[in-house]
């Protein structure tokens, strides 16, 4: 046996070796941690970067959505913004009424939602998806209480709860409005979806969120996104403007993005749907002059039934109806934003989809879902809107 001074050289051995696995192994881990890091950031911020938005996807949505899911993972986009209605809900949409024939009403309301959620959601597999409360979303029998419930996994995404807990950690209620930011532009998801919105506690939360916005010198630019357009728009007939409420609180959230527009020089861009069609600069109207007029666009392509454009929309230099698709939104690193429709064809429409559907469902989809409905223009309030409330 080994007395203590013959063994002293061997132990010195040992953890010299054992010293050197534990450097080679730190070594590995770090530079493992290094490359799930890189991973997980986000694209070079001085670079520009693309999102994509429309809404309104009831009655052929489980037949254009996956056309558009296509177009926008194939266009490169961060995210895919939804500006609500879903399902008809009132009625059977007439994709699902197509693989139901015989279904109850009770099966159908029922079953609408995880019908979007299979159909509409499922292939954009892994890109995220942000989802805005449409009027339809309230249809009786549903209700914001089942709706938070059936999609709380999105409207509690972690890059949403972040973000909530960030502006009040005693914030643990799920809402349907919410904010994520992404790149320095600030994307804020307001629901008015019911006569009785905007209400107090959005009001609020909106107000804070603008003054920490106007601090933040990171924050170069804000998306507002909402399924029906800020009242007085080339489509008032279909917008904020159909009850007293939203009317008011409507104009003033607009006079307040204005004011924000104008005190701190940052961009300010509201998109919407619920009418059927496509349209930009729809606030260049007889309500808003010069300056305040807002960067705005509708885009209720989706899958709805197509309406007629207003009469007047001179204004408008995009102006579609009897199409499907979506704006792509292209962020520069100044944070200003451009906008493209990208229209979705019969073609483009998934053989699965198709040989779910049929041919000719698909066909009918592209070429009779339509109707004669057609948007009152603006009628202009007959004062100023304060910029707070």
């Amino acid at each position: 046996m080994l007395d203590c001074w013959e063994r002293i050289p061997i132990m010195k051995s040992v953890a010299r070796q054992s010293a050197i696995r534990f450097v080679m192994l730190a070594l590995l881990l770090a530079l493992c941690a290094t490359a799930s890091l890189g991973a997980q950031e986000p694209p070079n911020s001085a670079a520009s970067w693309k999102f994509a938005v429309s809404g309104d996807s009831r009655n052929c949505g489980d037949i254009v959505m996956p056309a558009i899911a296509q177009g926008v993972r194939r266009d490169g986009a961060s995210f895919y913004w939804h500006l609500g209605d879903y399902r008809a809900i009132y009625t059977f949409d007439e994709d699902y009424l197509h693989i139901h024939p015989a279904s109850t009403i009770s099966n159908y309301l029922a079953g609408a939602w995880p019908d979007f959620i299979q159909h509409q959601l499922q292939p954009f597999g892994d890109l995220p998806v942000f989802l805005e409360l449409g009027n339809h979303e309230l249809v009786p029998p549903m209700t914001k209480g089942l709706y938070i419930a059936q999609f709380a996994d999105w409207l509690n995404q972690p890059v949403l709860q972040r973000q909530r807990l960030a502006d009040n950690p005693n914030d643990h209620v799920l809402k349907t409005y919410y904010r994520w930011i992404e790149r320095g532009v600030d994307f804020i998801s307001m629901d008015n979806a019911s006569a009785e919105e905007f209400d107090a506690g959005q009001m609020k939360w909106l107000r804070g969120v603008l003054a920490n916005d106007a601090k933040d010198s990171s924050i170069r630019t804000v998306v507002l996104g909402m399924h029906a357009a800020l009242p007085d728009s080339l489509s008032a007939g279909h917008s904020m403007n159909d009850s007293a409420q939203e009317q008011s609180s409507g104009r003033i959230v607009y006079a307040q993005l204005t004011a924000f527009r104008h005190s701190t020089r940052k961009n300010v861009y509201v998109l919407a749907s619920h009418s059927h069609f496509v349209m930009n600069n729809i606030y260049a109207t007889a309500c808003h002059v010069g300056d305040d007029v807002l960067p705005g666009w509708i885009v209720g392509s989706a899958g709805a039934v197509r309406y007629r454009l207003p009469q007047d929309y001179a204004a408008a230099t995009i102006a579609m109806t009897n199409v499907y698709g979506y704006v792509l939104a292209t962020v520069a690193p100044d944070g200003g934003i451009t906008f493209e429709f990208k229209e979705v064809k019969e073609a483009d429409v998934p053989a699965s989809v198709v040989n779910e559907f049929s041919r000719e469902q698909v066909n009918w989809c592209f070429t009779q879902n339509k109707a004669s409905y057609t948007p009152a223009g603006a009628v202009c309030p007959a004062g100023p809107t304060p910029a707070t409330h």
